[in-house]
């Protein structure tokens, strides 16, 4: 009938030692607890019943860099016993909410004390190894590349793919393009990384995700999301994850931090919203397991009616949708997961697509990504105007920094740590922030502080004071400690297009060339 390949993108910002709550390190372990060890539960569970390519996994070098931390891994564990404490705190006035949420963080400790204690890769990569994934790659701090100057852009998805290497053992052959940010030309930078296979939103390919395609003249295949699949399950609208049934998100217990409510109904106020029912929750699973099978099965037999062949849907979403957002997500994906291939339809990794031929003709790709629009006015828009000038002049400093350094024979802290602060300040996630509002306030201060730390350096190394320069590149390394690999010597590689970058794909922004 056809092929259906789940993709699952895991990221966050590099968040410790920066904060804890609001926003902050309890982000991560939220996450961590949530969505990260019940998706990778659901799929042990499923490789233990035989099932393998079940889905393409990415993990973004930053995130995969907290979850091996040392630090990380304890804080980890202080949290999840938190948790249980703070069920024991709900019992005196929901025994109910307590005893489910006792259950499920001791759950959580016995998980992460025999799996996880020695980090993320481990568990990743076994799970690689066994074929049960395919596991994604991508640039280092997850940028938004297509407004980067070509030869910051090349060292920070190089950073990612090396740092990727060294903890599974592989270097990724397909990367996560962050918010698939596109311009035209990115493909060479991607061949020329050993870079087989990435993702664009679907209007990319004016809606035509039927089938993977080479991208302008080079073997890199590009897959787009079929939308009209994906925003059953997750949709600026309306999707499963706002059914009444469902765990509500945004409503807890104050004293707790817990979430008795279910969502009931989109209007309905938080005091006003119905106790969380699991019996309720499950049964909505099951429905919406079941209508999602029955969508992708529609939609392959349109796709193989119209076109005399059988066709690909590609269904990507965030990973802490599934656990963290939508707390019965990993239920439904086991559900959706175990019922597609009874119902007849091939479930892959996305390099599984390319070996049982889903790639058609070559393409030319317009600049898009998967934000507001599909362009990129989330990360280049008139709010975020500012943070886009600091970006620039963030990678211009620090390009003149490598350029006029003296070369040495081994590397330079200084400027390995000059390339980190860099890397960090350009993180797409504060101007996604900002322009979304969402934590706002924490994703300004974060960049802001980011960049003053190039800005210091790049002003102390020309002046000479380099002893000066060293012992602050060494403090914002010990804090921001995240690479050990980072080698500024490789972003003295140059070519005739390394000071060039791309221009916006719609009108109201200037071109940054």
């Amino acid at each position: 009938m056809g092929t259906f390949c789940l993709v699952l993108h895991s990221h966050l910002p590099w968040l410790m030692r920066h904060g804890a709550w609001p926003v902050g390190e309890d982000w991560l372990y939220q996450a961590w607890a949530h969505a990260y060890l019940p998706v990778v539960e659901t799929l042990e569970r499923l490789a233990s019943r035989g099932h393998r390519d079940v889905l393409t996994l990415g993990v973004t070098p930053v995130l995969a860099a907290q979850l091996d931390h040392p630090a990380a891994l304890r804080a980890m564990h202080t949290w999840l016993a938190d948790w249980q404490l703070r069920a024991h705190e709900a019992h005196r006035t929901d025994p109910a909410l307590a005893t489910r949420e006792h259950r499920a963080a001791a759950h959580a400790l016995e998980v992460f004390e025999r799996d996880w204690r020695h980090g993320a890769s481990p568990v990743f990569r076994r799970l690689a190894d066994a074929g049960v994934v395919e596991l994604l790659g991508g640039p280092a701090t997850h940028p938004f590349a297509p407004l980067l100057p070509g030869r910051v852009r090349r060292f920070l998805l190089d950073a990612g793919l090396r740092d990727a290497s060294l903890r599974l053992g592989r270097r990724p052959a397909g990367i996560w393009a962050p918010e698939c940010g596109y311009a035209p030309g990115l493909e060479h930078d991607y061949a020329a990384a050993g870079v087989e296979r990435f993702l664009v939103d679907g209007p990319a390919l004016r809606g035509d995700t039927a089938a993977a395609h080479p991208v302008d003249g080079t073997d890199v295949v590009a897959f787009g999301r079929d939308l009209e699949v994906t925003y059953r399950v997750w949709s600026p609208r309306a999707s499963y994850p706002g059914g009444p049934d469902y765990r509500d998100f945004h409503t807890f217990d104050h004293a707790t931090g817990l979430k008795p409510a279910r969502v009931t109904g989109r209007r309905v106020a938080p005091g006003d919203k119905k106790p969380y029912d699991p019996a309720r929750a499950a049964a909505a699973v099951a429905r919406d397991a079941a209508d999602f099978v029955g969508v992708v099965r529609r939609r392959l037999e349109d796709l193989r009616d119209g076109r005399g062949r059988p066709g690909l849907v590609v269904s990507a979403f965030d990973t802490e949708l599934f656990g963290h957002w939508w707390h019965e997500g990993p239920a439904w994906l086991e559900a959706v997961l175990t019922a597609l291939p009874e119902a007849g339809i091939r479930v892959t990794t996305l390099r599984g697509a390319v070996e049982a031929g889903h790639v058609e003709e070559p393409v030319v790709l317009p600049a898009s990504s998967w934000g507001s629009g599909k362009d990129w006015r989330v990360w280049d828009g008139s709010g975020v105007r500012d943070l886009v000038a600091d970006n620039a002049e963030v990678a211009d400093r620090l390009l003149a920094a490598v350029d006029g350094a003296a070369p040495t024979a081994g590397r330079d802290a200084t400027l390995d740590a000059l390339a980190t602060q860099a890397a960090l300040a350009l993180s797409s996630d504060w101007a996604f922030m900002v322009t979304k509002d969402s934590a706002a306030h924490y994703a300004r201060r974060r960049a802001a502080e980011h960049r003053d730390r190039v800005r210091e350096l790049t002003d102390l190394l020309p002046a000479g004071r380099h002893a000066e320069a060293a012992a602050r590149a060494a403090e914002f390394a010990a804090q921001d400690d995240l690479f050990g690999r980072v080698d500024a010597r490789a972003l003295r590689r140059r070519d005739p297009g390394d000071r060039r970058r791309a221009t916006p794909p719609y009108s109201g922004v200037g071109s940054l060339a």
